[in-house]
């Protein structure tokens, strides 16, 4: 009961700063959450908890966030700005993926008390950092390219809800099934690989779904340099 509380509270905190984070900051303070969510994201998948006797990994929660980044900066900006955030945020990826290896490589000192604990951080498998960086590349730019079309089918700005969810619900699932079949397949067996999968598309859905009123309170931010 304990994990499922703080979880709740997890997600209302993530939420409140990602609106700190923009009232703050503008446009640029959503790219700055985009790279900062994917750097966080990949490091909490590391730890895993258990909610109702179902094992997850954390994560999840901050990486939702970067969808409701990316249809922000769509619904607001358009969908150029949208493409670019998703490109800052496969950089970043690559970026950390990169200096992070490297890091490892050192030779620690013999006072070091860090080396095991960033080896279990960032030594990830080869298929891990193979499947979440494919699965990040092509489900947020399917994210953009459904959002755009629903925004020409649903144009109202009371229809915010069905863009939102409608581009996120497709995307996500097709984010958890590239990295789960890339990560695990063959790893375990089809009955744990479906439950990995489900379980994990269930909660990055129902978190997004959660964002939905906060999607429309940040549309209603106003900046005096965009007016």
């Amino acid at each position: 009961m304990f994990n499922l509380l703080w979880g709740v509270g997890f997600v209302a905190v993530n939420f409140a700063l990602f609106l700190v984070c923009y009232r703050l900051f503008g446009k640029n303070g959503l790219y700055t959450w985009i790279g900062a969510a994917t750097l966080l994201a990949n490091i909490q998948v590391v730890k895993t908890i258990e909610i109702f006797g179902i094992v997850m990994t954390l994560g999840n929660t901050i990486y939702a966030t970067i969808y409701l980044t990316t249809d922000l900066l769509n619904e607001k900006y358009g969908e150029k700005e949208a493409r670019k955030a998703v490109w800052f945020g496969f950089f970043t990826m690559i970026m950390s993926l990169v200096i992070m290896q490297m890091v490892l490589h050192f030779k620690p000192g013999a006072d070091d008390f860090s080396q095991d604990a960033l080896q279990t951080i960032f030594g990830t498998t080869p298929r891990i950092v193979l499947g979440s960086l494919c699965a990040y590349f092509v489900s947020q730019f399917l994210d953009v390219r459904i959002f755009s079309r629903l925004k020409v089918a649903y144009p109202s700005r009371s229809q915010l809800w069905i863009r939102n969810n409608g581009s996120t619900g497709l995307s996500q699932l097709v984010d958890t099934l590239i990295f789960s079949s890339i990560a695990f397949i063959g790893l375990y067996p089809w009955d744990v690989w479906w439950e990995i999968a489900i379980t994990t598309y269930v909660l990055k859905f129902v978190i997004s779904a959660a964002s939905t009123p906060v999607i429309y309170w940040a549309r209603s931010f106003k900046f005096a340099d965009e007016r």
